[in-house]
């Protein structure tokens, strides 16, 4: 199998088609050898750079390069679709069945789908992330009542960029508190944490993992010894099972998916923006 350069290029941000077309390649191993996002290609000179880029890109020994391409304008798409390459337009094919099926014309407009639809929903995404900064890691604990969820685990178990993610991504208003060690050796829940049982939600991860991301942070510490983090991460589950507070092991899987767990487990709405 031929390795192949990967391009996502769109007329706005390219999240969408880095998104999905990085998804599809999970399916397939060892096909990329090198990726660029190329965005807002949004006017025909733009669109024609890109396409000389993507042929200059190609090589005999590699095969074409592969493209996944989220343009809304038609003009556009056609000048990058011209390239010497495989060409995967994410966009615009589910968008012609879907006028088909709807017997409807859809927008064509540029950006719409990472525009601003809804004010205040937009807002509220806002006042989720300055809220998940405030109470982050314990620094808080008089505003749990307006919490979504509330995230606990040891230190380091990703439990501050998954709360920002959570409310940036969703709107979702999410806090987090830091399991001590004064916890685990009494094997109960925090004080402060005992109303809000049914928000909390526990994270934990292999102790070698453990172990790697601490010593980054203080080298040679005993907080970053393997023989710590493998006790800390067998009291804390321990304690959620206790405690009877569902939790995930984010070893191997990414923010997304945590995510997406967290959601489905306590039924958490996403606001729509």
């Amino acid at each position: 199998m031929k390795n192949r350069i990967i391009f996502f290029v769109s007329d706005r941000t390219a999240i969408t088609a880095e998104t999905l077309g990085n998804s599809l390649l999970t399916q397939f191993e060892g096909v990329e050898r090198e990726r660029h996002v190329i965005p807002f290609i949004d006017t025909e000179a733009r669109a024609a750079s890109v396409r000389d880029r993507i042929n200059d890109s190609y090589t005999v020994n590699e095969g074409r390069p592969i493209v996944f391409s989220t343009f809304t304008n038609d003009d556009l798409r056609a000048i990058v679709a011209e390239s010497n390459c495989i060409f995967y337009d994410l966009f615009n094919d589910y968008i012609s069945r879907m006028e088909n099926d709807l017997r409807q014309e859809s927008s064509h407009i540029v950006g719409k789908s990472h525009g601003l639809v809804d004010k205040s929903s937009y807002e509220s995404r806002i006042r989720a992330v300055n809220y998940a900064l405030v109470n982050d890691d314990g620094a808080r604990l008089d505003h749990y009542d307006q919490a979504d969820v509330i995230l606990v685990g040891v230190s380091r178990t990703g439990k501050t960029p998954t709360s920002l993610y959570l409310a940036l991504q969703y709107g979702i208003f999410t806090a987090n508190f830091p399991i001590t060690d004064a916890d685990l050796e009494n094997s109960m829940l925090p004080r402060a944490l005992k109303a809000y049982k049914k928000k909390l939600f526990g994270l934990t991860i292999g102790a070698d993992q453990l172990s790697r991301i601490r010593e980054e942070r203080r080298p040679g510490s005993p907080y970053a010894s393997l023989r710590t983090c493998q006790r800390e991460v067998s009291q804390v589950e321990e304690l959620f099972h206790m405690a009877n507070i569902p939790f995930l092991n984010v070893t191997a899987i990414s923010i997304e998916e945590i995510a997406a767990q967290i959601r489905l487990t306590r039924e958490l709405d996403v606001k729509q923006f």
